[in-house]
């Protein structure tokens, strides 16, 4: 693939809206090394692939020659960013960010090039803002700027809280892209706001504002956005067997997203995907998952991945490696909460009601169910993919 197929792939391939197009086009055409910004604040412990969409995106201006500034929001985390929230967004504990943010850029170096990558904590800035200069950024906006966002004026017609502290997130993303002088920032549609923010602030300090790309949202396994809140996430750090898994459950028709937004397959492949995977889902969704998995684990990893599916997903066998807890319980809502395979009651009894429990490969019907004796072969199992051995 020449320069300028690659310039044409980085605008197009994910891509929602780029402000501003022919300004960007003519910047990655000359020489100029531009700085590509892009902030995740840890507001959960890993990454997922929805948020690797940017990672990758950030890559492939890397493979072009212009550096990635990589910042992780550990001040920014605090507040939290509520554009893709109908309703407040609780605050972290400067602790909590910490511990989500310890391995962000470990994770982040599975997809970027380190030694093209500029990191930073957006703390080494934001924590030394004054009043004064905060007020000077937020005198240049207004409320009814903010008030408008389709997500704000929805909470507010149903008379719920915005609180002050949601105004400010866009103001300290903006003052962000001063810090690091971005000439292009990276997002999700659901920033929009916060993006056209940073170019704002950008002029009240002279630089010139920064082009942004906006990139599509990808759902995650329950067909909703893809949110460590809701749970429905693939982590890149995710095990290969549950990241297979996982992939595998994932509504068919969003395979050619999947494709195009999580994996480095060619677009000219993936075009025929669409009919692939309405004639024959699940060898494509197979070859997702495969894709997916050598992209964060390796070939070998795939291979055995989708070879242990088959073990357990086709062949209805038991898992080759199984963890083994120990329980004191015998009742099975007790067993599956000891076990950490439910977080409650509540939820152990749907899931026995649903018929998502069994016990040594036997439908669990009854919640009252008493597990006597408990031998070294007696395996749970909750929902498709959730294994254990038992032992007293």
């Amino acid at each position: 693939m020449d320069t300028n197929d690659k310039i044409s792939e980085i605008l197009s391939r994910g891509v929602a809206e780029v402000i501003d197009s022919k300004h960007l086009a003519e910047k990655l055409r000359g020489k100029k090394k531009l700085r590509i910004k892009l902030g995740i604040d840890p507001t959960s412990p890993n990454i997922h692939i929805g948020r690797a969409i940017n990672l990758w995106k950030m890559r492939a201006f890397q493979d072009l020659g212009h550096t990635a500034v990589f910042i992780v929001g550990d001040f920014t985390g605090i507040i939290g960013d509520s554009s893709d929230k109908d309703s407040e967004r609780p605050m972290l504990t400067l602790e909590q960010v910490k511990e989500n943010g310890k391995t962000y850029f470990e994770q982040a170096f599975k997809i970027l090039d380190k030694k093209k990558t500029e990191v930073h904590h957006n703390s080494e800035w934001l924590s030394k803002l004054n009043v004064l200069e905060l007020s000077r950024i937020a005198s240049q906006f207004g409320l009814h700027e903010f008030a408008a966002r389709e997500n704000i004026a929805r909470r507010m017609k149903a008379d719920k809280r915005v609180s002050y502290l949601e105004l400010m997130y866009p103001l300290f993303q903006g003052y962000d892209s001063v810090a690091v002088k971005a000439d292009v920032e990276l997002g999700g549609t659901d920033q929009r706001f916060n993006l056209l923010t940073g170019r704002d602030v950008q002029k009240d300090y002279k630089q010139e504002p920064q082009d942004i790309m906006m990139t599509e949202i990808l759902e995650g396994t329950d067909g909703r956005k893809m949110s460590s809140s809701w749970g429905n996430v693939i982590n890149i750090t995710d095990e290969p067997n549950d990241m297979f898994g996982k992939v595998m459950s994932i509504k068919d028709e969003l395979m050619p997203k999947y494709f195009v937004l999580a994996t480095r397959v060619p677009l000219s492949e993936i075009k025929n995907m669409e009919d692939q995977a309405k004639s024959d889902p699940r060898n494509t969704k197979i070859r997702l998952a495969t894709e997916l998995v050598t992209l964060y684990h390796g070939k070998k990893a795939a291979k055995a991945a989708a070879d242990e599916f088959e073990k357990v997903f086709s062949n209805k066998e038991l898992p080759t490696d199984m963890p083994e807890v120990k329980v004191k319980a015998s009742n099975i809502v007790e067993v599956m909460m000891e076990t950490g395979l439910v977080e409650s009651k509540s939820e152990a009894k749907r899931l026995i009601e649903q018929g998502g429990v069994s016990l040594d490969g036997k439908k669990v019907t009854d919640e009252t169910l008493r597990i006597q004796p408990i031998t070294k072969d007696t395996v749970l199992q909750v929902g498709k993919r959730k294994f254990v051995k038992l032992v007293r």
